[in-house]
């Protein structure tokens, strides 16, 4: 059959099987049934719970209950091994994962998103490679070890983390890359995602300016990370992993703007991660308008 009127089309948009979803901490101040409602409100493909101090992030019945309710399902689940969350679910480590775990386990979650070990942490930190590889023997959910940042003081690194804060060189098996960290140990994403490979297991989308000690977690494209092309290279490659949204929201004046900004976030990650590499580049402005950079 013959086709009349059609173009030939040499090129065309690689477009992952990659959720794009959106981590709680990106609405704090506000709490994880914000969340939730903001996911469903713009479109997110899923929700990444980051547990923290909020009673509802650690209550597995509660969050199956916000799932249901919103038909998000929670994709991801951040282990509470922030320096502002060692207490919640115990302090002992090794407990925080195997709830992590578990939570990941009953309400369907991919990804446990862990962060290396503190430095003070000795015998947990002599064990993380080993336990870590057992865990994860026992389960289907895959453990994601996030690279950190070193902490300066008077132009020394302080060593905050053991045996690195960054696990690209470790034998890790699964990887999370965080732009914004990144963006503070003046690592280059796009090597680290090349030296990942197939380890490349989970993405934390934000921007950041390198500012020495701040994590800043910036809106994609407001910072000088390059976010655009690690997910037109991620597409190119049929990347199936999840890419999260974890933004600093706190200086939004209302739910409107912070609002904006996840829409924001969520038309610059959904216009990346469809775009061939070599067509050229593209932004995103605050208005969620696409023109050419």
């Amino acid at each position: 059959m013959k086709r009349i009127g059609l173009p030939i089309v040499e090129e065309v948009l690689q477009v992952p099987d990659a959720p794009i979803v959106l981590s709680s901490a990106s609405v704090y101040p506000e709490k994880t049934p914000a969340a939730f409602d903001l996911a469903a409100r713009l479109g997110y493909d899923g929700i990444e719970i980051m547990v923290t101090a909020d009673p509802a992030s650690q209550d597995i019945d509660v969050l199956r209950r916000l799932s249901d309710y919103h038909q998000i399902p929670i994709t991801s689940i951040h282990a509470p091994c922030l320096l502002l969350t060692q207490r919640v679910w115990g302090r002992e480590p090794w407990g925080k994962l195997m709830r992590s775990k578990d939570a990941a386990e009953k309400l369907g979650a991919d990804i446990v998103v862990v962060h290396p070990p503190f430095r003070w942490q000795r015998e947990y930190a002599r064990e993380f490679e080993e336990g870590l590889a057992r865990m994860q023997e026992e389960t289907d959910v895959v453990f994601a070890v996030e690279n950190m940042f070193p902490v300066r003081a008077r132009a020394a690194e302080v060593g905050m983390y053991s045996p690195h804060w960054n696990p690209v060189d470790l034998p890790y098996p699964n990887v999370t890359v965080d732009l914004s960290h990144a963006a503070v140990s003046g690592s280059d994403p796009l090597a680290m995602a090349d030296d990942l490979g197939d380890r490349l297991a989970h993405i934390h989308l934000a921007d950041g300016i390198g500012i020495v000690n701040r994590d800043e977690h910036l809106v994609p494209g407001r910072g000088n990370q390059p976010c655009a092309e690690l997910l037109e290279r991620l597409a190119a490659q049929r990347y199936t992993g999840q890419v999260v949204v974890e933004i600093n929201t706190r200086r939004a004046v209302d739910r409107d703007q912070r609002a904006d900004d996840l829409a924001e976030s969520l038309a610059f990650a959904r216009l990346h991660l469809a775009a061939a590499a070599h067509a050229g580049s593209w932004q995103v402005n605050s208005e969620g308008e696409v023109t050419p950079s």
